[in-house]
Parts: structure tokens; sequence; C-alpha cells
């Protein structure tokens, strides 16, 4: 009898570090490099990154290195010393990537990064973002998002990020809801007392998911305002 296909299971994370600006109010880097070394994700979705190209202070220099990854930066604003938005640290190899602006007019300006990977035979699309406070703004932005989503010929979709809302009944986010079946709600915000599930993964096909977990550890409650929310993918033989 032949064995039974190998498992491949992905390990994926969303986390809003903050500008890596913990609860004790100190900015440190290599607090966020600790926590992501902990989680130990092969795809990261990181929110509120402040970066420095070039310089050799550069923090998310320090955490591509912290993971053994590589960073794909999608800045919403930058001046000439610094960039910040969103970023996505892979230990996977990227196939093609987009930098989409979904910002809306007088508002903060918002991104989102999409990206396709082949991964055990499967095409695999990630697209992760960081939503609107305003929720006219987020209704905006999920229709550009799910848009995007139907262009995808991808084996494989996800939908990862903080989307800033807590309330699931609002038509748009049932609208995210419904394209990728609903997945468990889990708080997040804040970080040391969280009640409110400000940070997603959706995956489509939904029954590929196999956990989804917030990362609670001493660490985690400490080191950002967030928490990280992990998920793992069953990407085994069809």
């Amino acid at each position: 009898m032949a064995a039974p296909p190998a498992l491949m299971i992905l390990r994926i994370a969303t986390f809003n570090i903050h500008r890596s600006i913990g609860r004790d109010g100190i900015e440190n880097p290599a607090r966020i490099a600790e926590l992501l070394r902990e989680i130990d994700a092969d795809l990261i979705a990181l929110q509120e990154v402040s970066a420095m190209p070039g310089h050799p202070e550069d923090s998310l220099r320090l955490l591509e290195e912290a993971t053994n990854s590589r960073a794909v930066m999608g800045r919403t604003l930058f001046d000439k010393n610094s960039h910040y938005g969103n970023a996505l640290l892979s230990r996977l190899k990227i196939n093609s990537c987009d930098r989409l602006d979904i910002s809306v007019a007088n508002r903060e300006p918002r991104g989102l990064i999409d990206v396709e990977l082949f991964i055990n035979g499967y095409t695999v699309a990630v697209m992760a973002t960081h939503l609107g406070l305003a929720y006219a703004e987020r209704r905006r932005q999920i229709d550009e998002i799910l848009s995007t989503v139907e262009k995808h010929t991808a084996d494989v979709v996800i939908l990862l990020g903080d989307f800033n809302e807590w309330f699931v009944w609002r038509p748009a986010f049932r609208r995210l809801q419904h394209r990728f079946k609903p997945t468990p709600t889990l708080a997040t915000f804040p970080a040391h007392r969280p009640v409110l599930g400000l940070d997603r993964i959706w995956l489509h096909p939904q029954e590929r998911l196999m956990s989804l977990e917030v990362h609670s550890t001493e660490l985690s409650k400490i080191a950002s305002d967030h928490l990280p929310l992990v998920a793992e993918i069953d990407l085994g033989q069809r």
C-alpha cells in the first residue's frame, strides 16, 4: 500500500507592531524581532512598520534577519529618511508582487501588498493590508480589495492584516465574510487585555485552514498594542 501524501503546513501571521513601541512606551525593534522568532512563521504581514532603508539601524532589516526572511515594504508615508506602512516578511520565494494604493481622499494613506508564490505545486495569493479608521473609508477599501481578489486565479487565496473593524455585522465586512466564509473572531486588541478582533486572517478554500489562534505570551502582551494572530494552512497534495 502506498504511503499517504505528506502534509505540507504553511504557517502565517499578521501583527500590528505599532512602530515597535510597546505598552511601556519604549520603541524596541529588538523586542519585536524576538517575538517574531517566537512565532516562527513562514509569512508574516506587519502593520505600522517604520523603516529606514539603507540605514545600519533599519528596523525592517533587523526583522528580516531575525526571521531569515525577505521583506516586501508597502510604504504609505515617507520622507527622505524613513518609510512607514505595511510589510510582508517571507521565507519563501515570491514570484510576483504588486503594491496597490487603496487610500481615500483626506484620510491617512493606506495600501495593499499583493503577492503570489508557488508552494508545493499550488499557486498561493497573499494580500496584506491595514484599513482605515472610518467605516465609510473601510467600505471603499473593502470594495477595492474584493475587486483584486476576484482577479486572482490562484489555487489558494489568503487575505490578512489589521482591518480596524469590530462590528462583524456591517455590510462591507459581511461581504468579506461571504467571499471567504466566516472565520472565528479572536480578540487581539488591546494586547494587555484583548476585547476587539481587529486583526483577521481569511483563506479560500477555507477547508485548508488547520488552526487559527492568538499568540498570547508575556512578551507579546508588552511588545505592541496588538497581539499577533497566527494560522496554519494545509498545502499537502491535492
